[in-house]
């Protein structure tokens, strides 16, 4: 069995290797891949185990200490010594961790619950004092780490412009460029000539239409039992995991599905949309070369860097085998993570490949897309995580829960697809093909 020192330096390499990962991405300014993600998961899930040995082994260490020490004489007056609400060593103003934050906030739920007087930020319209209103924040440091995690490390969100709204507003309006083609030589309005100096100029003025942003509630649910409540640390970790995976995750569904009554517009239903056609004859759930190549030639080719490919990993079988025809050979189409191309992450016609489960099944409109949400997609955000505590709800259960508001909206920046200056076919920063029933 392992001391608690060789358990701590197992979890100093462990934090390591994951540091290095993420230190690789930004070295090579992408996201991380699947893989990656999936082994810095099994890292911080083994990282927690150890720590939860160490803090049992350390408990162990101080309770033998504690019998084994040596009792007060009887005689001896026991000294009396007051008690604060928190030591003097720790800061008067602000929690330590974020862990400290959220245990003060379920103690002053309780009922006879000690009440941190670091506990001063109540959301707007409830108490600060009464238990059953809630109403306490994060504090803004931590509130503002879950929200740029959550933009920071997500696939999709992550690359979406960003427009923080004020703490007064729920909305913002913004203009957009009401441009629906180029034919006629006009950039989003605005028309350039070629005249003589002498010459009378032209006057041209920019269209724009208005891109209302507002905001939807998106509300998270934390269970914790009463052993976890006691283990700040763990909880901390368990808190910030799941708030990171679980609101990516709705978060990121919307921005492909999302209706945009309660949710955000997600470009599966928004009006710049491009759809490609299947080719004549062709089978029932299949996927062919020519549909991704046609797919590909309908974004705008000045943004290709900034483009992705996004499916469901239902048609892998076929895209691992699909090829574009040259002489007796093919070119494939599809590159897996580490192929040819030494690249991270898959790669579909040189771009990067995600698999994510909020794509259609495969023959379904939706099953594979490909979208640039970098110039294509904004999202607007009110700063400032909101929680409150119950322990009623799970009170049998000896569960208290906690209750996140994260406050979001977002649509495309075009309401409709582009026509080039010239060519048939319009454009979009979002395409993708159509049913193969």
């Amino acid at each position: 069995m392992k001391t608690v020192s060789q358990y701590k330096e197992d979890i100093k390499a462990l934090m390591k290797k994951s540091a290095d990962i993420d230190a690789q991405c930004v070295n090579e300014n992408r996201e991380p891949t699947s893989a990656e993600l999936a082994l810095k998961n099994e890292i911080l899930d083994t990282v927690q185990e150890y720590q939860n040995i160490v803090k049992t082994m350390e408990r162990q260490e101080r309770m033998r200490d504690s019998i084994e020490k040596p009792g007060e004489a009887v005689t001896v007056p026991k000294k009396t010594e007051r008690v604060d609400v928190w030591p003097d060593s720790r800061s008067k103003d602000k929690f330590g961790t974020m862990g400290e934050n959220i245990a003060a906030m379920i103690n002053a739920s309780r009922p006879g619950g000690a009440f941190d007087p670091r506990l001063h930020n109540a959301a707007t319209g409830m108490s600060e004092t009464v238990p059953s209103d809630g109403g306490y924040l994060l504090q803004k440091d931590y509130a503002d780490k879950l929200t740029e995690n959550l933009f920071d490390n997500s696939l999709i969100l992550g690359k979406c412009e960003k427009m923080p709204i004020s703490a007064n507003s729920n909305s913002i309006t913004i203009n957009g460029y009401d441009e629906t083609s180029r034919a006629s030589n006009t950039f989003g309005g605005i028309t350039i000539y070629n005249n003589d100096e002498a010459d009378e100029k032209t006057a041209s003025k920019p269209k724009f239409r208005q891109v209302e942003l507002k905001l939807k509630k998106y509300i998270g649910l934390v269970y914790l039992t009463d052993e976890l409540r006691m283990d700040v640390a763990a909880m901390e970790s368990r808190i910030s995991n799941a708030f990171g995976s679980a609101f990516d995750f709705k978060v990121q569904g919307d921005l492909i599905n999302g209706t945009g009554a309660n949710n955000m517009l997600g470009i599966m239903n928004a009006g710049c949309l491009v759809s490609v056609a299947k080719e004549i004859g062709q089978g029932a759930d299949t996927i062919l070369a020519e549909n991704i190549i046609k797919m590909y030639s309908r974004r705008f080719a000045a943004q290709t860097a900034n483009y992705a490919w996004y499916y469901n990993q239902d048609i892998e079988p076929q895209l691992f085998t699909m090829t574009i025809a040259a002489g007796t050979a093919g070119v494939p189409v599809f590159m897996p993570a580490g192929g040819l191309n030494n690249a991270p992450y898959n790669t579909i016609l040189g771009r990067p490949a995600y698999a994510i489960e909020q794509c259609s099944t495969l023959g379904d409109k939706g099953d594979i897309i490909l979208g640039n949400f970098k110039d294509g997609y904004i999202v607007a955000e009110k700063g400032g995580m909101q929680s409150d505590v119950s322990i009623h709800v799970k009170f049998v259960n000896d569960e208290t829960v906690l209750r996140f508001v994260l406050r979001l909206d977002g649509q495309p920046w075009r309401a409709t697809p582009l026509t080039p200056h010239k060519g048939s076919n319009t454009l979009s920063h979002f395409i993708t093909l159509d049913a193969r029933a």
